[in-house]
């Protein structure tokens, strides 16, 4: 069974109003910030540097947006599709992403810590060098992501589709990806070393010591 890690919830405000996500073009420095966007498209939009605190997002549509630079705390996500966009360089910090489409996001270089996926499709989205500190990925698809050259620190894989990840020069040491479903990984041996597989996956992995198993 997969050790639950345990994540910060988002702190949100119980009285939150509906606000329009428009209203973010008329501030200064652009800042969402106490408020809850409710079925709203935003496309191709850029706004670097944008700051999002204690907001919900339901059933959203940021589809080929430049979120560059992005600072988001105690922020929820529900039923919403990011496909495309960039959140690059981001601090993502007590965000939870449920039930959202999340396809060739780009979280490069982005410092996530307290942040859970559940339910999301993330796949072909791609982590470079990202950093990612009590991040859960619960019944997730991650299918052909990217975690290259990426820093762990309490990362769980629970029950997730990661049938084609990128885990070159990762180190994988204390995560368990025992109950998660792949055909193919891009991984070494030596990232491999203390991560915690399955009997099955096991054997699997022999074939990168060159040993044939005998049953």
């Amino acid at each position: 069974m997969t050790k639950k890690i345990k994540i910060e919830l988002p702190k949100i405000p119980a009285d939150l109003e509906k606000v329009s996500f428009q209203d973010i073009y008329y501030e200064e420095d652009p800042q969402l910030l106490n408020g809850m966007v409710i079925d709203t498209e935003i496309y191709d939009e850029r706004l670097d540097r944008v700051i999002f605190s204690k907001v919900i997002f339901k059933n959203v549509t940021f589809s080929n947006t430049d979120f560059n630079k992005i600072d988001m705390t105690d922020v929820i996500f529900e039923n919403c599709n990011l496909s495309n966009s960039r959140l690059c360089e981001g601090i993502i910090h007590r965000v939870a992403f449920k039930d959202c489409k999340l396809l060739g996001v780009d979280f490069s270089n982005a410092n996530l810590g307290n942040v859970s996926f559940e339910k999301c499709d993330v796949g072909l989205s791609n982590f470079a060098d990202a950093r990612l500190r009590q991040v859960s990925f619960n019944n997730a698809s991650l299918r052909s992501a990217i975690f290259f050259a990426c820093k762990f620190n309490k990362v769980n894989f629970s029950y997730c589709d990661i049938n084609g990840v990128d885990f070159t020069q990762t180190i994988l040491k204390g995560i368990d990806i025992s109950t998660c479903t792949y055909e193919q990984l891009n991984v070494t041996l030596e990232s491999l070393r203390g991560c915690e597989v399955s009997p099955n996956q096991a054997i699997g992995f022999s074939k990168l010591l060159g040993l044939n198993v005998k049953y």
